[in-house]
């Protein structure tokens, strides 16, 4: 899987927590350290302790550069590396808000360049990648990258660059949702008489839990919702306040995914 980049060479520009969880995901499948060059201007101690190539010369031609920088940083990390552009290294951006022309614009129009967009849950292996490819990068590019991202959950391909505000709003910010939702929960059986250590650990396993039946079921979620709700009993109960059609979930996180996708669009264009 990893030939091509161990002849070549990977470069992570940006090595924080998405990367780290990232470059422990390859290591852990079998690339080389040897084959890898990470620049970061304050790598953590687990990075240093893995062998990688850190803040040195990097190789002339390598396979693949992951720009993995915080979007407020992009302008300054990548006109450092224009002189791999227009070749056939591969450009792989996970940086949100940052457009597909914009490396183009920096790197040459003839760079091949896949835009992703991953989740926090990649830090456990349990993350989803949305991916997109300009013209110039092909099957084997395109096959490079996912096998890349593979190492951090599961990938799916878009079919066009403007459904990356809408991944954004949905998977890409969608962690946090959640968070904040075991946060509510909590609270919620504290107001009706739990500890709130015992009320956090049954919100953190029931969405953790409901979440791993869902991935795991053939049924909908619609259906394994209609499977617990009993007629007129304690989670119909509940539902109809959560299923209000004004007041309820499903007008909350379409204004909630609405912002962050609009928010996206508004960094993609300056």
């Amino acid at each position: 899987m990893y030939s091509e980049i161990e002849r070549r060479g990977l470069v992570l520009l940006g090595c924080g927590k998405m990367g780290s969880a990232m470059l422990a995901g390859w290591l852990a499948s079998g690339l080389s350290p040897a084959a890898v060059w990470v620049m970061d201007p304050n790598p953590s101690e687990w990075v240093q302790a893995q062998g990688v190539h850190i803040n040195v010369d990097l190789p002339a031609s390598p396979a693949i550069v992951i720009v993995a920088v915080k979007p407020q940083m992009m302008g300054a990390a990548l006109p450092s590396l224009p002189a791999l552009g227009n070749g056939d290294t591969l450009f792989l951006s996970i940086a949100a808000g940052t457009a597909i022309e914009t490396f183009q614009t920096i790197l040459g129009q003839l760079t091949p360049i896949v835009r992703a967009m991953p989740n926090t849950p990649a830090a456990i292996g349990q993350g989803i990648t949305a991916m997109i490819g300009n013209a110039q990068a092909t099957a084997d590019h395109l096959q490079m990258a996912e096998n890349l991202l593979s190492a951090i959950g599961q990938v799916v391909r878009l079919d066009a660059e403007q459904q990356m505000d809408a991944v954004t709003g949905v998977s890409g910010s969608g962690p946090a949702y959640v968070f904040y939702m075991i946060d509510a929960l909590a609270q919620a059986g504290v107001a009706q008489g739990l500890s709130p250590e015992l009320a956090m650990q049954l919100a953190k396993a029931t969405v953790a839990g409901a979440g791993a039946l869902a991935q795991a079921a053939d049924e909908t979620p619609t259906q394994l919702r209609i499977n617990v709700t009993s007629p007129n009993g304690t989670t119909q109960a509940g539902l109809e306040v959560l299923m209000h059609d004004t007041s309820g979930l499903t007008p909350l996180i379409d204004k909630t995914v609405a912002a962050a996708a609009d928010r996206s669009r508004e960094l993609a264009n300056g």
